[in-house]
């Protein structure tokens, strides 16, 4: 029997159509002789959508017309299993339920990446591929991931986190000018795909790179530039101590720092739309000594271990490539395009890669129901008669 399979994209994030790339490109990679896979949207504005439409990139360049032409879907639970069932009631015959075995969030950004959709598909019962809900907000929040890695002995670039008030009374510029160097790197705390990300070299730089960043999040983060700099990512697979890293990667940079034009919107000479992660330039494997690929390797694996993160994450690096010192800068809990390229550069083919995923999602969840999270017992089936706050209005 197949296992049916949800692959939930998009989302209110700015990240939005970057999920689109990532999840389709999964979809058509997912083995269908192994599962039932069924492509569900959740749109701007927090609906879900489903239908055979939705699998073709090119028919999101007209969005309205591509929702009309799918079926408003929702999420349901009845005992104990959950289903993917139509909203609205079709003019002949009966409403669509499909039973859903395992939920595969491909997603990006806030609002859906930082636990939030992970936090409803544990509310639905729903085994799912990736982080728990600790886990997926810790990644997406910089400064608390940077915070935590601190305190289990990681390597990590010191940072300032600032608030949208700071800013508005003018007291970040001042702090940051007495606490670090220029130049300086200026990011949302909760955002990737290098949205709102930029360098500041002196105090009217600094000034629009704040304005920037705020646009996209109410904290920032302000850390100092590492010089003579090299960027190394690294996936890890996996799930408790059960891990496994990729290849290490070296990004071509056309810039101090990687645009989000250079991430997803270059499709270099071929026609079509962009092929995500999997379309910039790197060099795989990086250009690093057998000691600094292994220490790579092996402080994302502890790191993953350490935030008891789960499916694939990709932990970036900074490197400086003079004195060789390295840095954890940031993990990714839902990496674009799921880093399959890491993997393919030591054997595992994406195909594979799903499947590894989709195993892991069931793992947990048969670990989770040898957990107690309630009594058979209740306690509200005796006698209240004269009890202390018995009424029973609301």
């Amino acid at each position: 029997m197949k296992i049916s399979v949800a692959v939930v994209f998009g989302g209110r994030s700015v990240e939005h159509e970057v999920s689109i790339i990532s999840a389709l490109q999964a979809v058509a990679s997912l083995d269908e002789s192994k599962y039932d896979v069924w492509a569900v949207y959740l749109t701007k504005t927090g609906e879900f959508y489903a239908g055979d439409h939705l699998r073709d990139i090119e028919n999101y360049q007209d969005i309205d017309s591509l929702l009309k032409k799918s079926r408003r879907v929702g999420f349901t639970v009845r005992q104990g299993r959950t289903y993917l069932e139509d909203v609205d009631q079709p003019r002949f015959g009966s409403r669509r339920s499909q039973l859903i075995d395992v939920g595969f969030p491909i997603v990006h950004g806030t609002n859906v990446e930082d636990g939030a959709l992970q936090g409803f598909l544990e509310m639905m019962n729903l085994p799912y591929v990736g982080p728990n809900v600790l886990g997926s907000a810790v990644g997406m929040d910089k400064y608390t991931a940077k915070v935590m890695l601190a305190h289990g002995g990681f390597p990590v670039v010191e940072g300032k986190r600032f608030s949208l008030d700071q800013f508005h009374d003018d007291r970040i510029i001042p702090q940051v000018e007495e606490s670090l160097s220029y130049p300086v790197i200026v990011k949302p705390v909760n955002l990737g795909s290098s949205v709102g990300i930029s360098k500041a070299s002196h105090g009217d730089e600094l000034r629009e790179s704040l304005d920037d960043a705020f646009r996209y999040a109410p904290f920032i983060l302000v850390e100092p530039a590492v010089a003579n700099l090299r960027e190394i990512n690294c996936a890890v697979l996996g799930h408790g101590s059960m891990v496994q890293a990729s290849e290490c990667e070296e990004p071509v940079m056309n810039d101090a720092i990687l645009s989000y034009e250079d991430k997803y919107a270059s499709t270099g000479k071929s026609k079509g739309p962009s092929k995500g992660m999997a379309s910039l330039k790197r060099k795989i494997p990086a250009d690093l000594t057998d000691s600094q690929r292994e220490n790579v390797r092996t402080l994302a694996m502890n790191a993953f271990t350490f935030l008891d993160l789960a499916g694939v994450c990709r932990f970036d690096f900074l490197m400086d490539g003079v004195t060789e010192e390295i840095w954890i800068n940031e993990v990714n809990t839902i990496p674009g395009s799921l880093s399959y390229y890491l993997w393919e550069a030591v054997g595992m083919s994406y195909s594979e890669l799903l499947d590894q995923l989709i195993s892991i999602a069931l793992t947990r969840q048969r670990l989770q129901e040898d957990l107690t999270f309630s009594f058979d017992s209740n306690i509200l089936a005796g006698s209240w008669s004269g009890a202390k706050g018995s009424s029973t209005k609301l």
